[in-house]
């Protein structure tokens, strides 16, 4: 278990090491885009990621439901086993390939080697950075995408909580980084996009946020399929109320409340929000809904893919 590299021992370290070398740094870019400071070194890590014909890839773009469907996936492959979810937070179970700090957590890529297969593996890496080795052993991946309203307005949430991101400013002004794509991870009209050319090509499963908050089982049930399992109807259901929002923001293993506050400071706001559709509607001005508009239109122009508001 690696969650004492985030706990106690982490707070004993800190005391040796300097936060300033980590926390609040601006995004460093590789090959363009602009990145978490403290994962974007030694990036040949990445690109000789090992990758396994096993594999399962979590992939989306940041505040998108990556938890939410990490703790779906990790009940399906326990044949609905609830109780074997609970053995480590999520993100040992289900580590996150691009995720360091140097000195502090151990790079992801190397947490993923040492597990067994089938392995889990979670990225918010664009098309364009992602690991050859997972196209080569045609892994399977899930995406999850959500509509830019709300993931600008969780971002920003976050971005003001996590330590390891530089600070986001007055929300007048995030909208234009977002739009912008200054973001970390980059742009997120190039991030869907670029997955969902792929989906009928590559092994993907490309899913919706909203579809998920709207029909949770059905929506389950593709996932199992996907990943060819055959699971009961009291399974299912039993998945579904394991998963709910209010199930995961009360559960410890998912709430990253094992994470230090030099970390995430949840004191700021929680990594498990709100989980809703529409949250944008209490953020955006006039104005700013107007320029996202005229954003939204551009990024979706040429393309078949649309997100319901």
């Amino acid at each position: 278990m690696l969650v004492p590299l985030y706990g106690q021992e982490y707070r004993s370290r800190k005391k040796m090491d300097s936060q300033s070398e980590w926390q609040r740094k601006d995004w460093v870019k590789v090959r363009g885009v602009p990145m978490i400071c403290s994962c974007s070194s030694n990036w040949e890590r990445i690109d000789n990621f090992q990758a396994r014909e096993e594999d399962i890839i979590i992939a989306t773009y940041p505040k998108s439901g990556t938890t939410w469907m990490s703790e779906i996936v990790d009940v399906i492959l326990n044949d609905g086993d609830t109780e074997k979810s609970k053995r480590d937070a999520i993100f040992n179970k289900i580590p996150m390939l691009e995720f360091w700090v140097p000195g502090v957590v151990p790079p992801g890529c190397q947490v993923l080697d040492s597990l067994p297969s089938p392995r889990v593996v979670k990225t918010h890496l664009p098309v364009s950075l992602f690991p050859k080795a997972f196209w080569e052993k045609n892994c399977k991946i899930i995406y999850v995408a959500r509509n830019p309203k709300d993931v600008a307005v969780s971002f920003y949430h976050f971005d003001k909580m996590n330590q390891l991101h530089p600070e986001p400013g007055p929300w007048e002004g995030y909208v234009d980084k977002f739009i912008q794509g200054n973001m970390g991870f980059g742009s997120w009209g190039t991030h869907v996009k670029e997955f969902w050319a792929l989906k009928q090509e590559r092994n993907i499963l490309y899913m919706f946020y909203e579809d998920m908050l709207e029909d949770p089982k059905r929506e389950i049930r593709k996932v199992m399929r996907f990943l060819g399992k055959d699971l009961s109807d009291d399974v299912l259901e039993k998945t579904c109320l394991h998963t709910s929002f209010k199930a995961m923001k009360e559960n410890p293993v998912t709430n990253y409340t094992a994470i230090d506050s030099s970390i995430m400071n949840q004191s700021v706001s929680p990594f498990m929000r709100k989980g809703i559709c529409g949250d944008w509607k209490n953020h955006f001005t006039v104005a700013q809904n107007e320029r996202f508009d005229e954003y939204y239109q551009k990024e979706m122009s040429g393309t078949d893919l649309s997100f319901r508001f």
